[in-house]
């Protein structure tokens, strides 16, 4: 039985190995590649989403959301919402109600979205009301993905240009695994509260990892 705790303890992220988004990452530049892409994801029950914005370093000036990540298991696109814009297609895709979209604070997302469109939310499910429900108090992506499957996922690209020309490959792959990551958890996580954990509970963060968080395992 897998072992999680209700707090992680911050100093045990420099130990752990990276998560890395392992499959094929496709840009998107353009309406007819957003369709076909689209088309693609739809054909799918299940789908990880997030997305990223340009940060803002002076006070009042804020920017609109610039990238929007969609993943399955080994394909994620990266939909540059700065260049196309909310066409359509991607529309269609937040609207639809059969498919089942995880993110991380996806309310934040989603009003950010509205920003470049008007939609209706489909279903969409948030870790964080499934790691509440698990006794979990660490809610944002890094720590909950350290925590059940004894992983870091990096945060260097987080305050990058996402409005930049060109993203570099450093920022494609921060992208894509933060979506990719959210679907894993959701699998994780469902398959933990179906067959059962053990939650080490503490007042402060624990001084070591729980030694039945085997990385990557169930």
């Amino acid at each position: 039985m897998k072992k999680i705790v209700s707090k992680y303890d911050r100093m045990l992220l420099a130990s752990l190995p990276r998560a890395i988004f392992p499959g094929r990452i496709e840009v998107v530049v353009d309406e007819g590649e957003a369709e076909r892409a689209t088309s693609y994801l739809m054909r799918h029950s299940l789908l990880g989403f997030d997305t990223e914005t340009r940060p803002s370093f002076r006070r009042g000036r804020l920017y609109q959301v610039s990238l929007l990540q969609v993943s399955t298991d080994d394909v994620c696109f990266l939909f540059r919402l700065g260049i196309i814009g909310l066409p359509p297609c991607l529309k269609r895709l937040l609207s639809d109600r059969e498919i089942t979209k995880v993110g991380l604070a996806w309310h934040d997302d989603l009003h950010a979205l509205r920003q470049r469109g008007k939609f209706e939310a489909g279903t969409f499910t948030d870790l964080q009301s499934i790691a509440g429900q698990m006794g979990i108090e660490d809610l944002g992506l890094q720590k909950l993905y350290a925590n059940i499957f004894a992983e870091k996922i990096s945060k260097g690209q987080q305050l990058s240009n996402w409005d930049a020309d060109t993203l570099s490959e450093a920022q494609k792959l921060y992208a894509a695994t933060d979506a990719w990551a959210c679907l894993r958890l959701y699998r994780e996580m469902t398959r933990m509260k179906e067959e059962g954990y053990e939650l080490l509970t503490t007042d402060q963060p624990l001084a070591a990892a729980p030694a039945g968080n085997v990385s990557g395992q169930p």
